[in-house]
């Protein structure tokens, strides 16, 4: 009898740590929810506001708390959290995290960070999310989410892949200002050293580029370290109780706001 139970119940036992089964449901969840994005409708002004965030990694009771505060805001278009999903790159912590995640009154999308690349993390973050570099345009904003995750490459000079960086950059259809969002800044030494340089000249060429947005530090931190009128955040984790909400409107007008929802640590 327990060979014959264990046999019908396959999908619920993990044989490896990683197993990669996903159900349908929870599989492809970029493209989900930008469906979901799509079927809802824009706001009657030139004003977009979504929820920036990073690094929920093993932070469950937080997620529930951040998930708890965000469906308190008004006029919320999304929620853009910039990587680190899990901690291990396992399948069942990005399943455990998108099930809290869920219940947002909102989309939710994401960038694949450094620990989400972790052992078999790569195609983890690929079945349950979605591609590793994408874009889409909402309300008249396109962002571009990109790995720069170079350290897991080994610093190799393709991570990030700046020639798709530059393409997507260049392609303004249907955007009046775009933004990037990534995991770990160009200032950061997980981020390939070659590829610093390329990276902002790259960054600064769009001349209706908004914002840089990062995490992987687990703070907040703005300023223009290239020194050239980009301005470059970093958002915090969850452990911190606090996220971002940015707006953005016009050519390259943005405006943030931090919204306290738990004890600061």
């Amino acid at each position: 009898m327990a060979v014959v139970l264990a046999a019908s119940g396959c999908n619920l036992l993990e044989y490896s740590p990683n197993q990669a089964y996903v159900p349908a449901a929870e599989r492809h969840l970029t493209a989900q929810n930008l469906r979901r994005l799509q079927q809802q409708p824009l706001s009657p002004t030139d004003t977009l506001r979504f929820v920036f965030i990073g690094d929920s990694q093993r932070f469950y009771d937080e997620a529930d708390d951040f998930v708890a505060s965000v469906n308190e805001q008004q006029d919320i278009d999304f929620v853009m959290l910039a990587g680190d999903i899990s901690d291990f790159g396992l399948v069942r912590e990005m399943r455990w995290m998108h099930r809290r995640l869920q219940r947002l009154r909102v989309p939710y999308l994401t960038v694949i960070g450094n620990h989400d690349q972790v052992g078999n993390g790569r195609n983890a973050y690929q079945t349950v999310f979605g591609p590793l570099n994408y874009s889409f345009v909402r309300g008249g904003t396109k962002f571009i989410c990109v790995d720069t995750n170079g350290r897991e490459y080994g610093f190799q000079g393709r991570v990030p892949d700046v020639s798709w960086l530059t393409q997507q950059l260049a392609d303004t259809a249907g955007a009046q200002r775009s933004v990037v969002v990534c995991h770990v800044p160009p200032t950061d030494a997980d981020f390939d050293p070659q590829l610093v340089q390329p990276y902002a000249r790259t960054v600064r060429s769009s001349p209706q580029l908004v914002l840089h947005l990062a995490g992987h530090t687990h703070r907040y931190t703005a300023g223009q370290p290239f020194r050239d009128g980009i301005t470059y955040l970093t958002t915090y984790n969850f452990e911190k109780g606090r996220y971002h909400i940015v707006s953005v409107w016009g050519r390259r007008q943005f405006r943030l706001e931090t919204v306290q929802y738990a004890s600061q640590n």
